[in-house]
């Protein structure tokens, strides 16, 4: 009976495992149809301060298991390397191919260089990914690096940059391409000399402390999808997750506060990249289903206007 009874506790511990990852890859199932036609997980893993190639391996691992169909990356996170030879393993692991997972990268412009640099920048990106096209890529930053922020100069290099995305998107190279950090301002200087080619994404930061309803409403309008990065704060503080009100809501929910925050951008269709090394934190980021009523919606609105400050880079300076 004791057998009976340890093999019964064992089932049934697997079933609310199995009801948790269920319940998991219905969230990860939802996607927005960008305007190149192409879907876009609204969930992504993001690997920003994730380094090694046993750490991306492992992290990898934990998040393909988890549901995870979107990686993002970029450049100047030194990891695409890693990232390509994991998946060179995992997908197999997995039973997945190449187009069952969406893969993001992003580059910064560089000052003094042609289009000729940004295809081999690219080009690299691929080869690095071990892929032969890459769903999405990305301006990282509307500046130019090696160049002061107010330098007049930083629109005719990201210009250069985004004429020469738009020809590796032609050759098939890249399914869709878009920016990263942009303002209205950046967006619609952009727009008006795009070569027919409309951002489909445009990723920023963007949390309860920090939001932009007149860029999302741009965006919208435009028909640029918004994607949030630190939608949990900053990686070297707890500060929102820790905020009272989070922590009301939380509790009030029965969530985790990351999983509140998650939930907040998810829930305005806005796409979100959570980052986590353990396997815990990379299953909770995506048990996301649930609703935040709209009186609690309102008092997380409301953290912007009370305490709220941006915790990366401020793309506002830049001309």
């Amino acid at each position: 009976m004791q057998k009976l009874h340890s093999l019964s506790s064992l089932f049934n511990s697997f079933r609310v495992v199995s009801r948790r990852l269920n319940r998991s890859f219905a969230t990860m199932d939802k996607t927005f149809k960008l305007n190149t036609g192409y879907n876009i997980p609204l969930i992504g893993f993001g690997t920003f301060q994730i380094h090694g190639q046993e750490l991306i391996y492992q992290v990898l691992d934990y998040a393909l298991r988890a549901g995870y169909r979107h990686i993002d990356t970029a450049v100047v996170y030194r990891n695409e390397e890693y990232i390509g030879s994991a998946l060179k393993t995992l997908l197999p692991k997995y039973n997945l191919k190449r187009e069952d997972i969406f893969i993001t990268s992003k580059l910064i412009s560089q000052a003094g260089k042609d289009e000729g640099f940004v295809e081999g920048m690219v080009r690299k990106s691929l080869a690095n990914l071990q892929t032969d096209y890459l769903d999405l890529y990305l301006i990282h930053w509307p500046g130019v690096s090696g160049m002061q922020v107010t330098h007049p100069d930083n629109v005719k290099y990201r210009m250069a940059t985004w004429n020469a995305l738009c020809k590796m998107q032609r050759e098939g190279h890249l399914r869709s391409i878009g920016v990263s950090n942009y303002t209205v301002k950046h967006l619609k200087e952009m727009l008006a000399d795009c070569k027919g080619v409309v951002p489909a994404v445009n990723q920023v930061e963007w949390h309860p402390y920090y939001y932009q309803p007149e860029l999302l409403e741009f965006c919208r309008k435009e028909g640029i999808f918004l994607q949030a990065y630190s939608s949990l704060g900053s990686s070297n503080t707890t500060e929102l997750r820790n905020d009272a009100t989070v922590q009301a809501v939380a509790t009030s929910l029965q969530k985790t506060p990351a999983q509140v925050l998650l939930r907040w951008a998810f829930q305005q269709e806005i796409g979100i990249l959570p980052k986590a090394r353990s396997r815990e934190h990379i299953e909770e980021n995506v048990a996301l289903e649930f609703e935040i009523p709209a009186k609690e919606m309102k008092q997380l609105n409301e953290l912007q206007a009370s305490v709220g400050h941006k915790f990366a880079w401020n793309p506002e300076t830049v001309v």
